[in-house]
């Protein structure tokens, strides 16, 4: 067991390692760029290789997408209480709370541990939380219409082409599936790199409040992620990965959205830094209970 588990976190810290070392070493990475190429091509691509040509029926996807929707707004929900006993103003809290790191840690996580036939299930938890983030995200940060975002939104298109090739059991013409599964290889690694170079460049305070943060979010987005997956009545393997992907660490996006609020920038890089830190000793045990 001890070697599965290392073989499914090794290409993570290899990964995000790389990148970390990277910038320490003091090369240049284009953040901004990668970040563009990941979001616009990257995760559309990847989004469309894995879902159109997915064992997954649109039942299950719409049920998938349903259960994690309901995790994101019962841990928005959940934040008031939680600012309360650490005292932080709920604003603060609130997206941290909501988005994990299901893109650049939770998919290889997912990837690794439980191959194709659950990757499709991580891409759709993955998709749920991002539209969430990059909707209900740009309102509370006051970042314009929410539906002039969804339109600039490229993954949104590859969602709905993805859905109508599920519902209607058609399959990608060859050239463009050869096309998409090529644009899609870079995605992940790049992912993981940015993720690297994301926490290298975070100068984190108060490691304290930020561990602390974790233990409180972690067993509780587990709980609920379990529940609501049972009540959803999700397939075994598809409640694992929803378990899994929202027990992820902080996302890095919510320190660059806190950054450009103005929001406590210092103190959600806390939360980005001990949850990912964190996240090496608690997924460890979380996939030997999963797997």
């Amino acid at each position: 067991m001890l070697a599965e588990l290392f073989a499914v976190m090794a290409p993570v810290l290899a990964g995000a390692g790389l990148g970390y070392l990277w910038v320490r070493l003091g090369h240049p990475y284009p953040v901004d760029f990668i970040t563009r190429l990941v979001f616009n091509i990257g995760t559309p691509s990847l989004v469309l290789a894995s879902l159109a040509g997915a064992d997954i029926d649109a039942t299950t996807f719409g049920q998938t997408m349903l259960a994690a929707a309901l995790v994101i707004i019962t841990m928005g929900a959940a934040t008031f209480v939680v600012a309360k006993v650490l005292r932080r103003s709920w604003r603060v809290l609130l997206a941290p709370m909501m988005y994990p790191n299901t893109g650049n840690m939770g998919l290889p996580v997912v990837l690794y541990a439980f191959g194709s036939a659950g990757f499709a299930y991580g891409i759709t938890v993955m998709v749920t939380v991002s539209l969430f983030q990059f909707t209900l995200g740009a309102v509370l940060n006051s970042q314009g219409n929410p539906l002039k975002t969804l339109a600039k939104t490229p993954t949104v298109y590859a969602i709905a082409i993805s859905m109508a090739l599920l519902l209607t059991g058609t399959s990608l013409p060859s050239w463009l599936a050869n096309t998409v599964d090529l644009m899609s290889g870079f995605t992940v690694p790049l992912m993981l790199i940015t993720l690297g170079v994301s926490l290298a460049s975070i100068h984190v305070k108060n490691l304290r409040s930020g561990l602390g943060f974790s233990l409180v979010r972690v067993p509780l987005a587990a709980g609920v992620a379990w529940l609501i997956a049972g009540w959803v009545g999700l397939p075994p393997l598809a409640q694992s990965i929803l378990v899994l992907q929202m027990c992820m660490p902080v996302a890095v996006f919510n320190y660059l959205f806190a950054q450009r609020a103005q929001r406590e920038p210092v103190y959600v890089a806390s939360l980005v830094f001990c949850s990912t830190l964190l996240a090496l000793f608690y997924l460890p045990v979380l996939l030997a209970l999963l797997m």
